[in-house]
């Protein structure tokens, strides 16, 4: 069983930054796999936003690109999100989870909510 563990969300103002870790745990070989950052704001579907693939290629959105950056440290585990120039349209709760055709491949975790004031 694969646990997602989504940090490091919390209140900024519009233009700050943040920075959220996924950890990735259980029996599989991360490093296989590729891991997208979604989020779901209040009312509105979770949507995709950025994707590092195993080999580390990466792909945005449109509405965060060039202000979001998306990484990952294989020997923990983990993939990260910076956020940059942030907006009030970024508020949301922010998930990972590796992309399928259908859905995703992993039970979803509980999320990190990030809350940006104008």
């Amino acid at each position: 069983q694969v646990h997602l563990v989504e940090s490091g969300g919390g209140s900024v103002q519009a233009g700050g930054s943040l920075r959220l870790s996924c950890a990735v745990s259980g029996t599989i070989v991360f490093s296989i796999y590729d891991i997208g950052w979604y989020r779901q704001a209040p009312g509105k579907q979770r949507e995709l936003v950025a994707v590092i693939t195993s080999g580390k290629s990466t792909n945005y959105t449109d509405s965060v690109k060039g202000r979001f950056t998306v990484s990952r440290d294989n020997a923990k585990a983990t993939v990260y999100l910076q956020m940059n120039s942030l907006k009030p349209d970024d508020t949301a709760v922010y998930y990972c989870n590796s992309p399928r055709p259908w859905g995703a491949a992993f039970n979803w975790g509980q999320g990190t909510q990030v809350t940006v004031s104008s």
